[in-house]
């Protein structure tokens, strides 16, 4: 009881005047600590590291010199390093150097252009089949196996060429009636054969493999399968053409210095360049020009070991040799590959590229004869399907030619491309490939040869889809502008398949909110429901009205606008699939939440938003994951955020019940809710500036029920504990007494419910941290709380004292004694004359007793209890597993009396003598915090009033670990 009898008089005004920093006046001058710091670089002359002077120049007038520039002699190692690996530091290049460098650079094939692996995966999934395949399996030969040692080169030659013709007299076994997937299941076989053959040095085995893969290509029974076959069977003359390099590559390796990247012919030795030959010449002996072709074409790269011009002499050749391939599909698909090489290892060559497309050109009326049409009869394939099956190639083709072309180039090729007759499907090919920017600047050019094609071949609304995505990426002549969407849109309109249509929509969705108002997004938008409702087409079709919702929300987000577009929530309701409508919800929810500056109290956009936000809400069940919910009530809540009814209070909290209602599900949505009221609330307060009329006192109450009603809804007990003393603290400071009462002894009766682990994270934690942080808040706060007249003293003290003493604490655990010496912090404050800190317009315990002797008798009488639990649990930690526990305590306990007690009682002085010694007694004290202690100590004894603390110093001993 001693303690607080003795509690120190605080005088809060002054103690904060002595703590306050000293203020010193400063001249900056043109020092400030947020000011970039200048580095200069300092040239030393010379350096001398025995502490002598050393003249150094300083390229800057600045007088600071880096210290680790000195020592280095002006270079760093790393600098010297790179100077070393960099040959042109070493010397200036020559004029002549230099512009080829730039040549070259400005020839190199940069990120701006599509590679071929990008293109790979689609061409897979959009040529399949359903029909049966067959494919041929090399099975090995067992000739000239048995060559003895002493064998002269000439066998080995003959050998060698005799096992390459054995492919071609029956060592194969054919595979029929295969699935596309095990066909291609059999070419990854094929293509790891190859593989182990060349890791086992079977090099004529894995050229044979190449061979046979490549006869494939010549094999069109199974047409509309063909473009994916070619991307099969060309990944496996990749690897091919890679082995071949890379091996040729490593006999260049000289002294362990391998050839640099653009080396020339010179640096290679004879060894290398006899294998690069002898290579060329095993394919030069394939009899059937298709395999020769694509193997050749396969290691052309390896030219680069021969001669400087050995590129540049090959890709004519190669591409006059594919005029021997009489079948058009398989011929444009060899040009491809060839374009496809070409641009890997000479993108500057461009002339050997443009022969081959305008050898193209001179071949395309092939497509359309008698030959390809009888075998098209054959195979039950329309016309329109099989012009398809060249997109890949053509547009390969067209986009290697346009890369970094001139206009003049394309608009040549364009011409030309004109003047053949049936021509949509280069029309297609050609705005699939050229510059975006180019097609747009002539629009109506295209839309003219698009009107002038035949309908019976290449279908016009795919080539109204490939005009439609280039204007997407660039914007056609103004003046132009209505009369395209015009045109375009009357040939999508018309088409009758739901499929073909939506395809074409979606991207003249695009277009049209790009350049026009809400009026011709509502027409597109109502077409596109009148095409896609009837029969439900919509279901076979959610990508695509996924993508027209994206692209509107992109360029219409003003929602105010937006949902002043008649037929945007029409068009909401054709996702009749939960997970899409979900994903379409959130995708609008986003854009809201980004691009919404100002809060809105619009009602159309309200109540839009709201049936969205519940749409969202609905789909939330039993299996929905943590990560989902967390999102979608991310979602709710920035959209809870931005409505405002300004100065309305009532529209507001109707607005909030009416979302609690909606959406009871989500956790952190009532939580939001919550500080959203509590923040209507203290709104309230503010502009009443703290002095309530009848009316707004009604109005705060009924702010704080709905708090009081929706907290018990909460699952986290952590959450339920913030929230009562937030809402209380709230209550409090409306002037709302017994509500605020309500709320705090809601939550003492909640604290003995606080389980001794919680999930954090997804991990078990001790709740004991979090319980000890949420009770130091309360006792801040209880400060304040005035007694109710009919409770008795300390009512809401005494009741959390008691839920404390029966809570179930782990043995292991201090923190039930760290709280009891926070009570005592507490009980210290409330017996001030004056407390620190007051709630505005709410008399506290100070002024209601005003000093009362029966008052300050009841807090002696609770401190001299918690006092002896503190004793008591000191006592309980003598044995010798707990001694640092006790030290610690001790120390803290120490600490609290310090701070709190009048050391200028006996006792009192003796207790905390007591306390020190015991911290120090076992040699678990630690050392540090005992001197900064005592150092502070007799600091303090220096203050006025502090003298009896130079007594207390002296009685305090520090002891020696030892």
């Amino acid at each position: 009881s001693y303690f607080l009898r003795h509690a120190r008089s605080r005088n809060y005004v002054s103690e904060s005047e002595v703590c306050k920093l000293e203020s010193v006046p400063l001249d900056f001058g043109d020092y400030h600590p947020l000011k970039p710091i200048t580095v200069t670089e300092s040239k030393t002359k010379k350096v001398n590291r025995k502490g002598s002077t050393s003249s150094t120049s300083s390229s800057s007038s600045s007088s600071l010199m880096d210290p680790l520039s000195s020592v280095l002699d002006g270079t760093d190692p790393l600098s010297l390093f790179a100077a070393a690996a960099d040959p042109g530091t070493a010397a200036p290049p020559t004029d002549g150097a230099r512009r080829k460098r730039d040549k070259d650079e400005s020839s190199a094939v940069g990120s701006d252009f599509e590679p071929w692996s990008s293109k790979r995966g689609e061409i897979l999934a959009r040529y399949t089949t359903t029909e049966k395949l067959s494919i041929n399996l090399y099975m090995g030969s067992e000739k000239g196996k048995a060559t003895s040692t002493g064998s002269a080169v000439s066998e080995k030659v003959r050998t060698r060429l005799e096992e390459l013709d054995d492919l071609e007299e029956g060592s194969q076994k054919e595979l029929l009636n295969l699935t596309q997937q095990d066909y291609m299941n059999r070419i990854e076989e094929l293509n790891q054969s190859l593989k182990d053959a060349w890791s086992s040095d079977q090099k004529v085995k894995a050229l044979k493999i190449v061979i046979q893969c490549s006869k494939l290509l010549s094999d069109t029974t199974v047409i509309q399968f063909y473009p994916s076959k070619f991307v099969l069977i060309t990944d496996i003359l990749d690897t091919f053409g890679k082995l071949v390099y890379e091996r040729i590559l490593s006999m260049c390796v000289d002294n362990r210095v391998s050839l640099p990247d653009n080396f020339s012919p010179e640096c290679v030795n004879d060894t290398a360049k006899e294998t690069c030959l002898n290579w060329f010449f095993k394919i030069a002996s394939i009899r059937e020009l298709i395999p020769r072709f694509y193997v050749e074409a396969a290691i052309l790269k390896c030219n680069k070991f021969l001669s400087k011009t050995g590129i540049s002499e090959c890709l004519p050749r190669l591409t006059s040799m594919i005029r021997g391939i009489g079948d058009p599909l398989v011929a444009v698909y060899a040009r491809a590959y060839l374009c496809r090489v070409g641009m890997e290892v000479a993108p500057q060559l461009k002339e050997s590229l443009n022969k081959n497309f305008f050898d193209f050109l001179l071949t395309f009326k092939q497509i359309h004869g008698d030959t390809v049409q009888n075998q098209l009869v054959v195979q039950c394939v329309e016309i329109p399907l099989y012009l398809t099956l060249y997109s890949p190639a053509i547009d390969w083709i067209l986009q290697c030619i346009a890369y970094h072309a001139p206009d003049v180039l394309l608009t040549e090729m364009m011409e030309r491309c004109k003047k053949l007759g049936n021509n949509a499907l280069l029309l297609n090919s050609v705005m699939s490939a050229f510059r975006a920017e180019f097609i747009a600047a002539r629009s109506m050019d295209f839309i003219g040869m698009i009107k002038e094609c035949d309908e019976s071949g290449f279908p016009k609304h795919l080539l109204f889809r490939s005009l439609g995505l280039n204007l997407a990426l660039a914007d056609p002549p103004e003046n132009d502008r209505l009369q395209i969407l015009n045109e375009a849109w009357k040939v999508i309109t018309k088409l009758k398949n739901p499929q073909d249509y939506i395809n074409c929509a979606e991207v003249w969705v695009e277009y049209t909110c790009r350049h026009f108002t809400k009026r011709e997004v509502n027409t597109v938008l109502a077409d596109v429901i009148k095409h896609m409702t009837p029969d439900r087409a919509f279901e076979d079709a959610y990508p695509q009205l996924q993508s027209i919702i994206q692209k509107v929300i992109t360029y219409i987000y003003d929602f105010a606008l937006l949902f002043s577009v008649e037929k945007f929530l029409p068009f909401l309701d054709m996702f009749q699939k939960e997970s899409v409508r979900v994903e379409v919800c959130k995708c609008i929810m986003e854009s809201f939440i980004k691009h919404q500056q100002e809060s809105t109290k619009d009602p159309v956009i309200l109540n839009a938003l709201l049936h969205i936000c519940k749409t969202m809400h609905d789909s939330v069940n039993a299996l929905t994951l943590e990560d989902e919910k967390r999102m979608l009530a991310a979602l709710i809540n920035g959209f809870i955020k931005m409505v405002s009814f300004g100065r309305d209070f009532e529209q507001q909290l109707s607005f909030y019940v009416e979302a609690r209602s909606m959406f009871c599900n989500l956790e952190p949505v009532l939580v939001q809710l919550i500080h959203s009221v509590n923040q209507l609330a203290m709104e309230t307060r503010r502009v009443m500036k703290g002095n309530h009329s009848r009316k707004t006192a009604a109005f705060v109450r009924a702010c704080v029920a709905f708090c009081f009603i929706t907290i018990p809804s909460l699952s986290s007990i952590f959450t339920r504990l913030n929230l009562y003393l937030h809402s209380g603290q709230v209550a409090l400071a409306n002037q709302c007494l017994s509500q605020a009462d309500a709320f705090f002894k809601a939550a003492v009766s909640l604290v003995p419910e606080v389980p001794k682990m919680i999930s954090i994270d997804g991990k078990m934690r001790p709740s004991d941290a979090f319980l000890l942080e949420f009770l130091c808040n309360f006792f801040s706060t209880l400060l304040v709380v005035p007694d109710h007249p009919e409770q008795g003293v300390l009512f809401l003290v005494r009741g959390l004292l008691n839920v404390i003493q029966d809570y179930t604490w782990e043995d292991n655990s201090d923190d039930k004694v760290r709280i009891y010496t926070n009570v005592l912090h507490l009980l210290s404050a409330m017996t001030q004359e004056a407390f620190i800190y007051h709630v505005d317009k709410v008399d506290s315990n100070d002024t209601l007793y005003g000093g009362d002797s029966k008052f300050l008798a009841e807090i002696n009488k609770l401190s001299e209890t918690v006092v002896s639990q503190i004793l008591e649990h000191l006592k309980t930690l003598g044995k010798e597993e707990t001694l640092k526990r006790q030290s610690q305590l001790a120390l803290y306990f120490f600490n609290t009396i310090l701070a709190h007690g009048d050391l200028r009682n006996n006792r009192l002085n003796q207790l905390s003598v007591n306390l020190w010694n015991l911290a120090q007694k076992h040699g678990f004290a630690d050392t540090k915090t005992m001197v900064k202690t005592l150092e502070y100590i007799k600091r303090r004894s220096k203050q006025p009033e502090m003298s009896h603390f130079t007594d207390l110093a002296l009685r305090l001993p520090l002891q020696s670990r030892t």
